[in-house]
C-alpha cells in the first residue's frame, strides 16, 4: 500500500485482519496523541501507558467507528477520555499530591528570563495538580491546545454551555490556587 493510503482504507484492511494496516494508523497519529496526552501525564511511564491504552481501545472498538467524522477526531476523543480517566485514577490512588512532588531547578546558568519561565511552568504544573480532572481537561483543551468550545464539546460530550461554565469555573479555581501559592 502507498504511504498516502487513506484512513478508511487502512481501517478496512485492519478489520479484514491486516495488522500492518493498523500499525500504519498508529504511526500516522502517534505524535498527535502523544502531544495531547503529554499534557495530562505526570511522567513518561504514565504517558506511555495512556497512549498505549488509547491505541488498544481504538483497535478494540475499530468496528464501531462510523466514518461520520474523521478518524483523527474519533481517536482524539478516545485520547481525551483516556487522559481524563488517568487523572481520576491518579486522584483516587494518591489523593492530593504535595508541593514537594515537584523539584524546581534553579541552578540553570542560562539567562534570567529562561529560568523564570521554567519556574513559572513548574508552578503552573503544580497548580494543575490541584484541579479536578474535568477542570484540567477543559483548561488544557481550551487554553493550551487551542480548541474551540464547539470542538471541546464534541471531544468530551459536554454541551457547549457546559464547556463554557466548566472553563469559567476552572479558571477561577486555577487563579485561586495560584494566588494562595503566592501568599505562602
Amino acid at each position: 500500500m502507498p504511504e498516502q493510503t487513506s484512513d478508511e482504507s487502512l481501517i478496512s484492511a485492519t478489520l479484514a485482519g491486516d495488522d500492518g494496516a493498523y500499525a500504519r494508523l498508529v504511526t500516522r497519529y502517534k505524535r498527535r496523541i502523544f502531544a495531547l496526552t503529554a499534557r495530562f501525564a505526570r511522567d513518561s511511564d504514565e504517558l506511555e501507558d495512556i497512549c498505549q491504552e488509547v491505541f488498544i481501545k481504538a483497535f478494540e472498538n475499530l468496528a464501531s467507528f462510523r466514518h461520520d467524522a474523521p478518524f483523527e477526531h474519533w481517536l482524539t476523543r478516545i485520547a481525551v477520555r483516556a487522559s481524563h480517566d488517568a487523572l481520576r485514577r491518579r486522584r483516587r490512588e494518591k489523593g492530593q499530591s504535595g508541593f514537594d512532588d515537584y523539584v524546581f531547578e534553579v541552578r540553570d546558568s542560562a539567562e534570567e528570563a529562561h529560568r523564570e519561565a521554567r519556574e513559572a511552568r513548574e508552578v503552573l504544573k503544580w497548580a494543575f495538580t490541584r484541579l479536578k480532572a474535568d477542570e484540567r481537561i477543559v483548561i488544557t483543551l481550551l487554553e493550551l491546545e487551542g480548541h474551540s468550545v464547539r470542538e471541546i464539546s464534541a471531544l468530551t460530550g459536554w454541551s457547549e454551555t457546559n464547556v463554557k461554565v466548566r472553563a469559567h469555573r476552572a479558571r477561577q479555581v486555577l487563579k485561586r490556587v495560584l494566588e494562595e501559592s503566592d501568599e505562602r
